[in-house]
């Protein structure tokens, strides 16, 4: 199922004995644009405290309900490592943060999960995989995190090829994997009314100082690209439709070589 992150705001985070907060934001990596954690807002229960909860913690999205479903129990999310939302999340809090829950890390290997397609834990990774993970775990603490608030990027320029598009209004993720398969472009004035879904597999370049995405298309392709109907679930027919009109590999081929 596709979601879209604006909808998924304000969802309740429901643990095994208890409420934790709501939804209020994610962050996403720039390498598989994959969200690696969910911003939750306690509320009154931490007085007003933030916590962070990966998508390896999550068994069930009830879009019905409006409410995320983790196997995490009140007491472990009281317990995890304080999060400064307003300060890039580095790569030691989040060595520490999914320590703290027994999560394996997700950086290393060919998969947005490191060596899965899916966050469902324990993972198991190849011996290659393995070999791999022990020989650089000295490094983790080196290592970059390369996570953005999706908040932030809402807003964002769109750049064809040949000139401006739009700006980003809205991701859709995949609630199984948590990688966002498109980005919701609304083409403001150029197009009023008209939206657009582009993949994150299109972009050829993001200057998060600038504040704009530069994708591989032209302004006419886009302009003839079936439209958006933000008030209707995204379902696969529709999805094929704009990758045959494109021309493009749908994200579903890839993963079904890969398994």
């Amino acid at each position: 199922m596709l979601i879209s992150v604006k909808d998924l705001a304000g969802f309740h985070l429901a643990a095994t004995d208890g409420s934790i907060g709501e939804v209020q934001d994610c962050y996403f990596d720039d390498v598989h644009w994959t969200v690696r954690y969910l911003v939750v807002d306690t509320g009154g229960w931490l007085s007003g405290r933030k916590v962070l909860i990966s998508p390896m913690a999550v068994r069930e999205v009830d879009a019905a309900g409006r409410r995320v479903v983790v196997a995490l129990t009140r007491e472990q999310v009281e317990r995890s490592p304080d999060v400064d939302t307003h300060r890039p999340v580095s790569r030691q809090h989040e060595i520490a943060l999914l320590q703290h829950y027994g999560f394996p890390t997700y950086w290393y290997g060919p998969y947005p999960w490191g060596p899965v397609m899916f966050p469902a834990p324990p993972l198991t990774p190849s011996e290659a995989v393995a070999d791999e993970v022990i020989a650089r775990q000295e490094q983790d603490s080196l290592e970059d995190a390369h996570l953005h608030s999706s908040a932030d990027v809402v807003g964002y320029a769109i750049q064809a090829r040949d000139g401006a598009i739009g700006h980003v209004d809205d991701f859709l993720i995949d609630d199984r994997a948590w990688t966002i398969r498109w980005l919701v472009v609304d083409t403001r004035n150029w197009l009023p009314g008209k939206h657009v879904l582009v993949s994150p597999e299109w972009v050829e370049d993001v200057s998060w100082t600038d504040r704009a995405v530069r994708v591989g298309l032209s302004r006419a392709q886009v302009k003839g690209a079936p439209e958006y109907d933000r008030d209707r679930p995204v379902e696969r027919d529709y999805e094929r439709r704009l990758y045959e009109y494109y021309g493009r590999r749908s994200y579903w081929e890839d993963r079904d070589r890969a398994a």
